[in-house]
């Protein structure tokens, strides 16, 4: 939530931060503003999205080699243009932009009213700008010590940018629980929420860790944690590059990330497994093989199309490995005291490895001995430094806010997991194995045709479009496809759809079957076939319309099912890797004839780093 970019050194600043915020837009897009320092203070900021603040600071003076910028996911204070960033100190000295929650920000807020304090907005940044200029007056301290000394004061999460009219050679910049990442060039510093609005200028980076501060400067960076203790800070070459963050021709980001999963999902196993020898090598898994091993169950925690990433691997490891999973919201398991113990571990899955309540899962987790295993998607991020072991997803930057390619590279990455994990322990012989990986090893191609299917998928779009609602139906490894399929034709079309197991229809959503309700079946060849047919039989009975995502050569449900799109044939347990694209590409084209924004849906964020 909330993108953050600031920068310092030879260039002008009003350039690279309005070009960084474009990159961050996907972190949310209610509000956008500026600041820059030119001798005087100039602060810009518009409601809508970045190119509304380009329209309004045009004319104005954008002058300056300092400066900062924020997009904005609304938390406190609807989108306007009182409440975007940047907010001022009640001197209009400093200047603060933030991501994150300053929880006690009303408590804080009363005390400095009474103290003369007059605020103009409803948010809670503004009060954190006041709290440390009212610090720094009273205790007669420098900038640095007033940021430090407040940062004691706030409970909550905060990813913040400072600047003052009065010390216009550095920029303050602290972390808690929010992201942050400072980029270091030749007589320059970037500062980020993420690195796609650096990786134009540099790939060398540090990542701020939580309760650090750094004071920035052109040719120099001082890191310290609130304690005021310096820190040595580790530099990390980014292996982004720079076309991954571009459209390449494609019309929306999310077209062209449905279309980067062969590559994604190839990646993902790539160096990974010896399909011929049946053999699988997780490097994050090796140190912890007896933890797994000996495991009396394996708990994962996730949000979103990440929880439903985790119901899949819920199945694949209780069917190969043998081995009980329980799959819980990150947001429930971290507020209902759950029994977890040392011989437990736990699978946290996150595209951005910032998720705020997955974070706070596994801090609660590991307080009870629990072993941490990691999955995500961005190199540097919280999730794998708060983890025992793990493995990356080489998906790429996803900037579409609706998940597509991190979904499949998370099943991929799972995948290999449950079958390491049956590798370990013996659950699988080689020879199965072998035929296993072989599969698994076919489905980038297998993909590649699945996506073959897009202009039949369009033309069956167009029937739907206006549809008020939609039922998805899936059996087995199926069902989380179901729920998955229903989550993105939510996220980006604002039509209500419910993904439902195949036989639980009857109890209850059968009530809303009739000629006007679509229903999505995912019936493709497996051992419950034969149960998912009966099923669409309940449907037609009722006159519904049915949808039929179907393995290649399929001819007993398409004597049935209204409209049907085959994906190729391969191992039941791979089936979601194949059967989500035609849903992916079914949500994309009803909400393109919708008119609705695919990449960046009203009200969502692509990093959920609030509670």
């Amino acid at each position: 939530m909330c993108g953050i970019v600031g920068y310092i050194g030879h260039r002008n600043a009003y350039d690279v931060i309005i070009k960084g915020l474009k990159r961050l837009e996907y972190r949310g897009y209610d509000s956008a503003g500026i600041t820059l320092l030119n001798g005087s203070m100039n602060i810009y900021k518009k409601a809508g999205k970045v190119s509304d603040l380009e329209n309004f600071a045009e004319g104005k003076d954008i002058n300056g080699k300092v400066g900062m910028g924020h997009t904005r996911w609304a938390t406190h204070g609807e989108p306007n243009d009182r409440n975007a960033h940047p907010h001022k100190s009640n001197n209009g000295k400093l200047s603060i932009i933030h991501n994150g929650i300053i929880e006690n920000y009303a408590t804080i807020k009363t005390e400095l009213t009474k103290r003369g304090h007059v605020f103009h907005s409803d948010t809670d940044t503004e009060v954190l700008i006041h709290l440390i200029e009212e610090i720094q007056h009273k205790a007669n301290v420098s900038l640095e010590e007033a940021v430090r000394l407040s940062l004691h004061e706030v409970i909550g999460a905060y990813a913040i940018v400072i600047i003052s009219e009065d010390q216009q050679d550095e920029l303050i910049v602290a972390r808690k629980g929010s992201p942050m990442v400072i980029g270091i060039g030749d007589g320059e510093h970037f500062i980020a929420s993420d690195a796609t609005p650096i990786i134009e200028y540099t790939k060398n980076v540090v990542y701020l860790n939580d309760s650090e501060m750094a004071i920035v400067k052109k040719d120099s960076l001082v890191i310290k944690n609130i304690e005021n203790i310096v820190q040595n800070p580790v530099i990390h070459e980014l292996e982004m590059q720079l076309e991954m963050i571009e459209k390449n021709g494609y019309e929306h980001f999310m077209m062209k990330e449905i279309y980067e999963q062969p590559k994604s999902i190839y990646d993902s196993m790539r160096g990974r497994i010896r399909a011929n020898e049946g053999l699988i090598s997780l490097g994050g898994l090796k140190e912890y093989e007896t933890k797994f091993k000996n495991a009396d169950r394996i708990i994962i925690v996730a949000c979103g199309t990440s929880w439903h990433a985790g119901l899949v691997a819920e199945y694949i490891i209780e069917e190969f490995a043998r081995v009980p999973v329980e799959v819980e919201y990150a947001s429930e398991f971290r507020y209902r005291n759950p029994i977890i113990t040392e011989n437990d571990i736990l699978i946290a899955i996150s595209q951005s490895g910032e998720t705020a309540d997955t974070l706070a899962a596994i801090e609660l987790a590991k307080s009870k001995g629990a072993t941490i295993f990691g999955i995500c998607n961005v190199v540097g991020s919280s999730i794998p430094r708060a983890s025992h072991a793990g493995a990356y997803t080489h998906a790429g930057p996803e900037i579409g806010v609706a998940s597509t390619k991190a979904f499949t590279a998370q099943v991929t990455i799972l995948t290999l997991l449950a079958w390491s994990l049956a590798q370990i322990k013996g659950t699988v012989s080689r020879s199965r194995m072998v035929e296993l990986l072989t599969a698994l090893e076919a489905i980038p191609a297998k993909v590649e045709k699945a996506l073959t299917s897009n202009e039949q998928i369009q033309k069956i779009a167009a029937n739907f479009k206006d549809a008020p609602n939609f039922l998805y139906l899936g059996r087995g490894f199926n069902f989380p496809v179901a729920l998955e399929g229903a989550l993105k034709l939510k996220e980006i079309s604002y039509i209500h759809a419910e993904g439902y197991p195949a036989a639980e229809m009857k109890h209850g959503p059968i009530a809303l079957i009739d000629e006007n309700m679509p229903v999505v079946v995912i019936a493709t060849k497996g051992s419950i076939l034969e149960k998912t047919i009966s099923n669409i039989q309940e449907v037609k009975a009722r006159k519904g319309v049915i949808i039929a995502i179907v393995t290649e050569g399929d001819t007993e449900v398409k004597t049935m099912a209204d409209y049907v799109i085959e994906i190729p044939d391969t191992e039941e347990a791979l089936v979601p890797l194949l059967a989500t694209i035609p849903l992916q590409l079914l949500s994309y084209h009803i909400a393109i004839m919708r008119g609705c924004n695919v990449d960046q849906p009203r009200n969502l964020a692509k990093s959920v780093t609030v509670e």
